[in-house]
């Protein structure tokens, strides 16, 4: 599962990095396609400016400087019709000298030429004529004068090319011009974001570039423009994108967004199972340690209520009034005790369930230690130890269940009491700090490790002893303790140290 989880993970990554790149390939292809577009309209939008000037200043000149003509000829005879076919096809190039003021290109003047086509077809009657002679006149005749302004066009081009090179790039294109085809190109592409650009030549910045344009070599993009220049000032566009990187991730940003919001929530998923997985098996190990507790701590009361009625059935004993009460207390004895546990379960159930009822009244805290104190006095004296008070807090009223308070001392003497190896030495203080009172409760027993201290308060928690059970209990009665204090809007913590003792620490707010 967990190898699932981490191949999911990575496949996720990989698609989404995989992502990344198609988009940035996508963006520079069409940044790209949108420089080539913008620099051959550039240039195809200057050679047709020019070349309307050039139409119009031919089409004024009357007289050309030189004249040269190429003709074709071709003959054929029809047998079928009896007649000669004589067609003639020839191309004119009248050229003028102009000054070149007019297209501004820094020259004195200008070679520029006029393309005529002259076609002249005529048809010859066989008929009537001797042998290889013609008729005087035609049959037939057609002729047509054009011009041939793509033939123009295309020499003009190749012309001014040459002689463009000279003109300062600056007056052969203005910035709104390369805004505008860029702008409206890259928008075609779904491109709606700021640029910056400017024109190079030979990697030295001309006067044709944006306000906030910055050389960055890896960000910018570049192509050449008016590169039939005869290589004389290599101009290049360039263009960037300030924001590249946000625009390519802004573009799957919902896809990256859901793919992490599935992903973590197969990770929640995951974990808390994991979770639950290790929380039942805590509770199952919890659930037997308690059942190997309960069961040997009922053990011990019910064989002795055993072996107590066994005794009393022999006829011996049971004319012995004196060891008949002796054993009947003693069975009232195992009896309250096993009945004190039931009570423990039942208690901490109904406190789960919002079930028991704890009503609270102004009481005296002293009252309540004192009352406690009284519950295991005789089982302290017995094992020869002592329980010392040191109430030295002038206010002690608060606001609390006589009867629930006073169990929850009671359950920390008791506690105190049975990790006491030795006869338990006891120590009770109180002291008032600020709008609280503070009780502690510290004993000199065998106390408890760090992670012990740490779970405490758990319920059926106890710390690991093995199978040795030399302690009674079930590790319900500090978890009762704790939901009594919380309930009394207080705050119960311990300190301990192996071997050194336990301090259990109690706040609770005093009412006045």
């Amino acid at each position: 599962m967990s190898l699932s989880l981490i191949g999911i993970i990575f496949v996720q990554a990989y698609y989404i990095n995989n992502s990344i790149k198609n988009e940035e390939e996508q963006f520079n292809f069409n940044v790209k396609k949108a420089l080539s577009y913008t620099a051959r309209q550039i240039e195809e939008d200057e050679i047709e400016r020019y070349f309307d000037k050039y139409q119009n200043l031919v089409d004024q000149e009357k007289q050309a400087d030189t004249v040269a003509i190429s003709d074709i000829f071709l003959y054929q005879q029809n047998e079928d019709t009896n007649e000669t076919i004589i067609s003639r096809s020839g191309i004119l190039e009248e050229n003028y000298k102009l000054p070149s003021s007019f297209f501004d290109i820094g020259l004195d003047s200008i070679n520029i030429k006029r393309i005529l086509n002259k076609s002249e077809t005529k048809i010859y009657s066989n008929r009537g004529a001797l042998d290889n002679e013609l008729q005087s006149n035609p049959i037939l005749s057609i002729s047509k004068i054009a011009r041939l302004t793509e033939a123009e066009k295309i020499s003009f081009a190749e012309l001014f090319k040459l002689a463009g090179s000279r003109v300062p790039i600056h007056k052969r294109i203005k910035n709104e011009e390369i805004t505008s085809l860029l702008s409206s190109k890259l928008k075609e592409d779904n491109i709606e974001l700021g640029y910056e650009f400017a024109i190079y030549s030979n990697d030295l910045a001309t006067k044709v570039q944006s306000e906030g344009f910055e050389l960055e070599k890896t960000e910018t993009y570049s192509i050449p423009i008016f590169d039939s220049d005869s290589g004389r000032n290599n101009y290049r566009l360039l263009v960037n994108f300030p924001k590249r990187n946000k625009f390519i991730q802004s573009s799957i940003v919902r896809m990256t967004l859901l793919s992490i919001i599935f992903t973590s929530i197969i990770i929640i998923a995951y974990s808390s199972a994991l979770m639950q997985l290790f929380k039942q098996r805590k509770i199952s190990e919890i659930k037997t340690d308690f059942i190997n507790n309960m069961t040997h701590e009922f053990k011990t009361p019910i064989a002795t209520i055993n072996l107590a009625l066994d005794a009393i059935k022999n006829p011996k004993v049971i004319e012995d009034k004196e060891r008949v009460m002796r054993y009947l207390q003693m069975i009232k004895d195992e009896n309250k005790r096993m009945h004190a546990q039931v009570e423990n379960v039942l208690r901490i159930s109904k406190l789960e369930k919002n079930e028991l009822n704890i009503s609270k009244d102004r009481v005296k805290l002293h009252d309540l230690i004192e009352d406690a104190i009284t519950h295991v006095e005789l089982i302290v004296e017995d094992r020869k130890g002592f329980i010392k008070t040191h109430l030295e807090a002038d206010k002690s009223s608060v606001l609390a269940n006589e009867t629930h308070f006073t169990n929850v001392i009671v359950n920390i003497l008791d506690n105190a009491i049975k990790y006491s190896p030795d006869a338990p030495k006891i120590d009770v203080y109180t002291e008032n700090v600020g709008t609280n009172i503070i009780l502690k409760i510290k004993d000199q027993g065998s106390g408890m490790s760090k992670a012990a201290q740490k779970r405490v308060f758990e319920k059926f928690y106890r710390e690991h002893t093995g199978n040795i059970h030399n302690v009674k209990g079930h590790g319900l009665g500090l978890a009762y303790v704790k939901r009594i204090v919380d309930d009394h809007q207080g705050h119960i913590s311990v300190e301990s140290e192996k071997e050194k003792g336990s301090t259990f620490i109690i706040k609770l707010p005093l009412i006045s």
